[in-house]
């Protein structure tokens, strides 16, 4: 064999889809998911709307519901792809290793952002009751519930960008899991 050079093969985890959460330069957020797109890459940019003023009006902007993140699907062997993109700081990993998003926590924020209801950026819990929705369009989402002001809040976490969203919902719509 001399010359030759053995090249393992690559597990099927490395070619499997996952969606990774990815780092990215401030205020990138949208540069990266429209050069994700363009190169053909499954991307998810959770967005809100929110009204901010100036001097001399007031005006509503969209903004990435979790700042410094947007999720890419691809698999692994791809990585390439989406670390050259302009404004891409890095993978999320643990220990060095790209950490793919829990598909759970991703689909509820997708199904939360496809919805009419009113929802805003919330700060990461550690702590909380553990809730499943039982009515209405986010039936079947798992969260934290989170009471203040005598208003319920559903709490739907990314856990690996230790980011939230915070929906208001009633009640009985809830059970604990």
């Amino acid at each position: 064999m001399t010359g030759e050079f053995l090249i393992p093969e690559i597990s099927g985890a490395w070619q499997e889809p996952r969606w990774y959460a990815i780092k990215t330069r401030s205020r990138h957020e949208k540069r990266v998911r429209d050069q994700l797109v363009q190169r053909d890459i499954d991307t998810f940019l959770p967005v809100c709307d929110t009204w901010r003023q100036w001097k001399d009006r007031k005006k509503k902007v969209e903004l990435p519901l979790f700042p410094g993140y947007c999720f890419a699907r691809f698999p692994l062997v791809e990585r390439l792809r989406v670390l050259t993109v302009l404004g891409v700081a890095d993978l999320l990993s643990i220990n060095g290793r790209p950490e793919p998003v829990r598909e759970d926590e991703l689909t509820a924020i997708q199904q939360l952002v496809s919805t009419k209801l009113h929802y805003d950026p919330h700060p990461f819990l550690e702590e909380g009751m553990d809730v499943e929705v039982v009515r209405g369009p986010l039936a079947g989402v798992r969260g934290k519930l989170l009471r203040k002001d005598r208003v319920t809040r559903l709490v739907l976490a990314v856990t690996l960008v230790k980011q939230s969203a915070v929906v208001e919902i009633h009640p009985a719509d809830v059970v604990p899991v």
